[in-house]
């Protein structure tokens, strides 16, 4: 009996996710878990504190942004079913050279399973579940539309999440009027948002966003 509470504990968590992956597919996302955390840790500082964060439809980003994040997070995003397994074989090699994590190899889907329904933390256990929804999302949504979620619910800043956010937030432009190295410096702060936040002229970001607009013009979005 034990065993099958867990099985059914298990079935319905699925089917929880599913039906929101379905709801998203015509609406837009409210609020994703990874806000909901980041509103937590902000209330405890500031209990007044808000986040920043507006939906836009996909066509209303502007196409250089497209291009830079899949330059920069998943060249094959396009081709792929969730998973980029030579971009995982790779993230290993480095990880084991370097003797620590340096490279996680995770494709947009992947970021975006994350964001919506996960934590920041980190172990087997989520990693499994991460794949779980990656494969859920991939199969039940267009590419078109895993991309236009990911574009409004990443994190990009402290307390800043989504294109219009943060185009705003740096620019004081709408996701509509990047320019392309704009798009290419919003598309390398990625990987660390927070401390690009408070580190805008940090030297290495000058060098990713530099590599990002050569690799602009070959990028595939939908």
């Amino acid at each position: 009996w034990g065993l099958a509470a867990v099985v059914a504990l298990l079935v319905l968590v699925q089917a929880w996710y599913a039906l929101h992956i379905l709801w998203w597919r015509d609406h837009p996302v409210g609020e994703t878990s990874f806000m909901a955390y980041r509103m937590d840790e902000l209330h405890a500082k500031n209990p007044k504190a808000t986040l920043q964060y507006q939906w836009v439809p996909y066509e209303r980003i502007s196409n250089h942004l497209k291009r830079a994040l899949v330059a920069a997070e998943d060249a094959k995003f396009v081709d792929h079913e969730g998973f980029d397994w030579d971009g995982i074989q790779l993230a290993l090699e480095k990880n084991q050279k370097k003797g620590r994590v340096v490279a996680g190899g995770s494709t947009i889907t992947q970021q975006l399973a994350k964001n919506l329904f996960l934590s920041p933390s980190r172990s087997y256990l989520r990693k499994a579940e991460e794949a779980v929804i990656t494969v859920m999302l991939e199969t039940m949504l267009p590419k078109r539309r895993i991309l236009e979620l990911y574009l409004n619910v990443i994190e990009w800043g402290n307390g800043v999440f989504g294109a219009e956010a943060a185009a705003r937030h740096y620019y004081g432009v709408s996701a509509a009027q990047l320019s392309p190295e704009q798009a290419a410096r919003l598309a390398g702060m990625v990987p660390s948002p927070r401390f690009y936040d408070r580190n805008r002229n940090a030297p290495g970001l000058a060098r990713k966003t530099a590599i990002i607009v050569a690799r602009m013009p070959s990028a595939d979005v939908p």
